[in-house]
């Protein structure tokens, strides 16, 4: 809540977080057992006698009902709901006894704008070819915006060019803009990677998706390459997920951070296109959507400019908006300039009035179970004796529905330095459906993160698996990717589907159910019949995972062949330089 300000005299630590590392140089971890897990002191319950510092069912199930109450109106950023959101997290942070964690306060204002599409359903998208002019249909065929903060945009008569994937990537030897100039006209990209249509294993990370496949960076790349528009054409399998869901994100205002903080190319128009529609844009072009589509994914693609022109009108309400990250702080004991972070967002999309029945996106599961954990996490270490050698910060970021805005900002200006920053673990969607053999780590295989895990769930009698889906590129969807950019060694982990009643049968079916019917709709409610036995389970690892970075002297590493690697390995040589 920006409103309010919670200051606590915090110099005594901010004066050790100004001190060198000791280990300005991190070796590589030990492979040890992770050590027994500290007891809570005993505590007074708090006045309503609710919540205990153990990580316990009913806490958990307290706070996922009431951040996800009607009354929290889907904790939008800029309204009501994050007022209400981020002074329960402070309220809670308090009770703990936790530090503010921004320089004596709980909150990083996060700057940003809002545009809201004025009149949506009279969008014009006009697409001219062979002497004829198609209008697609705004939401059913098409969405767009723009992303140059602008209250007016008029784009006529665009040049049409097929892109590909819209990838440059030198390391993998792949450029889709090879020979084509696309200065000021409106390029049509597939989701996902190159050699995910063909399923090639032999390009890029074969069926796993990386951060090239992901929609922002299709409409990064576009724009670096001097584009007016960017359409990409939605494929549920390629996306991960169905047509409503990008109705559903894009349906309502939209926020970006400012130029200010973030000066790369921005698009004029970017957008979302069915494939129906592009089947049939390419038609009335002369051309053959599915052909040209499995060219893509083949070496030697090039471009392809289409015998079509867009054109399309709209203006959008442009506004400052404030949201805010939640931080609070637990100072190290020993090592308090080295930093754990623990991170679930807690945003969502709010409320829809244009809806009929229920109008509210609750976010139950999304994000109300992470952020549920980020507490019971929190409280269980600020109960903890002895208290943990490296300082352990409990961030809530904002506006990760919009983009990871909130842990990209917290990302470029960072309270502690990211070189000190040991590792991050966040948490998003832990959804309930009982107990598991298993957790899956999404972005499997990228630092020895995966071998923390793997000892913590020893205990329990549980193992590690790898991510299921790669190709739905889940890894780069949650702001564990903000620290990982950063050089920073991630952990994102949840339940996995090898489920102790039904197997990996039913743990699929769960999760399918989830996706289909409640993942960014309305219907993702609380519900007080939840099995939340494996969710507890899963919450408890992620805790023994924390206490063996908090207490340690090593650093996890990223392993040899990590996109992140080169990251932190440059932050290093900065902080030795500094």
């Amino acid at each position: 809540m920006r409103f309010r300000c919670f200051v606590i005299v915090f110099a005594a630590f901010t004066g050790a977080c100004s001190q060198p590392a000791e280990n300005p140089a991190p070796p590589a971890a030990a492979s040890v057992a992770p050590p027994a897990a500290a007891k809570p002191v005993p505590v007074k319950p708090t006045k309503d006698g609710h919540f205990s510092p153990e990580i316990i069912a009913e806490d958990f199930a307290a706070h996922v009902e009431r951040l996800a109450s009607d009354e929290f109106e889907g904790r939008k950023p800029g309204t009501i709901g994050e007022r209400m959101t981020t002074t329960y997290l402070i309220d809670q942070f308090q009770r703990m006894g936790l530090t503010p964690g921004n320089h004596g306060s709980f909150l990083q204002s996060v700057p940003t704008l809002e545009t809201t599409l004025m009149d949506g359903d009279d969008v014009a998208i006009d697409v001219a070819a062979a002497g004829k002019t198609e209008k697609l249909a705004y939401g059913a065929d098409t969405l767009v915006r723009t992303l140059q903060a602008r209250g007016a945009v008029d784009l006529k008569d665009s040049d049409v060019v097929f892109a590909g994937y819209g990838v440059i990537a030198p390391e993998y030897q792949w450029n889709d803009f090879a020979g084509v100039d696309v200065k000021g006209k409106t390029v049509v990209v597939l989701v996902n990677d190159p050699g995910w249509g063909n399923g090639d294993p032999a390009l890029f990370k074969g069926k796993a998706m990386t951060y090239y496949g992901r929609w922002m960076y299709k409409y990064e790349e576009a724009a670096r390459q001097g584009a007016a528009a960017c359409l990409i054409v939605h494929d549920t399998e390629g996306a991960g997920y169905p047509w409503q869901v990008v109705v559903n994100s894009w349906g309502g205002p939209q926020f970006d951070l400012p130029p200010s903080e973030d000066a790369n190319p921005r698009l004029l128009v970017a957008g979302w296109i069915t494939t129906d529609a592009a089947r049939r844009l390419f038609a009335d072009a002369g051309a053959d959507f599915d052909a040209l589509k499995k060219s893509a994914d083949l070496r030697g693609f090039r471009p392809a400019a289409l015998a079509a022109k867009v054109s399309t009108h709209f203006t959008s309400q442009i506004r400052n908006v404030e949201s805010t990250n939640v931080l609070a702080l637990l100072p190290g004991s020993r090592r308090p300039s080295e930093i754990v972070v623990y991170s679930a967002h807690w945003d969502h999309f709010g409320r829809d009035p244009k809806l009929a029945g229920d109008q509210i996106y609750n976010g139950a599961v999304d994000n109300g179970t992470g952020v549920a954990a980020l507490l019971e996490i929190a409280d269980a270490f600020a109960h903890q004796e002895p208290k943990p050698a490296r300082s352990i910060l409990f961030m809530a970021p904002t506006l990760e529905e919009a983009g990871l805005l909130g842990s990209k900002y917290y990302s470029l200006h960072p309270v502690f330095p990211m070189a000190q920053t040991v590792a991050d673990i966040n948490m998003d969607e832990l959804i309930p459906y009982g107990r598991t053999h298993d957790m899956a780590i999404i972005g499997f295989g990228q630092s020895q993160m995966d071998d923390y895990l793997k000892d913590a769930l020893a205990p329990q009698g549980r193992v590690i698996a790898a991510d299921e889906e790669p190709e739905n590129g889940f890894f780069y969807r949650s702001d564990q990717l903000n620290f990982a950019r950063q050089g920073v060694p991630v952990l994102y982990a949840r339940g996995g589907f090898d489920k102790f009643d039904g197997g990996k049968a039913a743990g699929r079916a769960a999760y399918d159910d989830f996706t289909r019917n409640r993942y960014h709709k309305p219907a993702d409610n609380y519900d007080p019949n939840w099995d939340l036995s494996g969710v507890i389970e899963d919450i408890r690892a992620l805790h023994a995972v924390g206490q063996r970075l908090a207490d340690e002297t090593s650093f996890p590493q990223w392993a040899a062949d990590s996109e992140f690697r080169a990251a932190r390995e440059s932050s290093l040589r900065a902080a030795d330089k500094n």
